[in-house]
């Protein structure tokens, strides 16, 4: 996250191509951007399609030197651009339930149990927009929440991927049971993925990067997966253990 001590609003900052593009093109842009920067002198399309982006949403638009990029961005590779938004704004649950009936789809839903780290959100983000997840939920204590981190790794896709944060996921699993949602997780003894019917109505839990997912939560579950693994380390990073999975319900819901 970066800060700006002389505008409270400007609290978060995107930059990057695919990250300011995305957040440009959605429909909330000119509610939630405050004001986008160019580097002066570049001249490209993508510099051309940020400038008009910007313009079509009435937001300020502003030419400055490439080493105020490098300072607000750390070093990071902010591809001559940035902007200054609003903190992220949370969904409710029932925007997941218009969002699959939106589609004509039975809800598929991806639950995070305390992911902790930004990136592996970020990453999730990006994997369950490409496999046509409907909304997260994440809760509010214990995990990260959506941060400028976040939304660069996604690479856009926070603008499509609505995230609930609750502050119960045991209470909000029952809610999602009363809706005739079945819902999987994760564990050593499970099922093989590979073997995973995910089409109807589902949820997917997945659990913190060392401690997996809690046993409150692990005693919600309906039916658990395993991903079998043959070498020496017998686990995965978070987000790719969640795009394993998400990709074998895509399979399995579009077979």
């Amino acid at each position: 996250m970066q800060n700006n001590s002389n505008n409270n609003e400007e609290s978060e900052l995107v930059f990057g191509h695919h990250s300011v593009v995305e957040l440009l093109k959605s429909p909330t842009a000119g509610q939630r951007v405050n004001k986008v920067l160019v580097q002066k002198g570049l001249k490209s399309s993508h510099i051309g399609e940020v400038i008009e982006l910007g313009k079509r949403s009435k937001l300020i638009v502003q030419e400055v030197p490439k080493a105020k990029l490098d300072e607000i961005s750390n070093g990071g590779n902010h591809q001559g651009m940035a902007a200054y938004i609003a903190p992220y704004q949370y969904a409710e649950l029932d925007d997941i339930f218009k969002a699959a009936k939106a589609k004509n789809e039975d809800p598929f839903i991806l639950i995070l149990d305390r992911i902790e780290d930004p990136h592996n959100l970020g990453s999730i983000l990006r994997t369950a927009d490409a496999v046509g997840v409907h909304g997260i939920i994440v809760p509010k204590h214990r995990s990260t929440g959506l941060t400028s981190v976040v939304a660069k790794t996604s690479t856009g896709a926070i603008e499509h991927v609505p995230v609930v944060r609750v502050t119960n996921l045991v209470n909000t699993i029952k809610d999602l049971k009363k809706e005739n949602i079945w819902v999987f997780g994760t564990a050593m003894e499970g099922d093989n993925y590979r073997n995973w019917n995910a089409k109807g109505a589902i949820a997917l839990v997945i659990g913190n990067e060392g401690k997996g997912v809690s046993p409150l939560v692990q005693k919600q579950v309906d039916q658990t997966l395993s991903i079998p693994m043959v070498g020496h380390v017998q686990s995965l990073n978070a987000s790719v253990a969640t795009g394993v999975l998400l990709y074998q319900a895509f399979a399995s819901r579009h077979s």
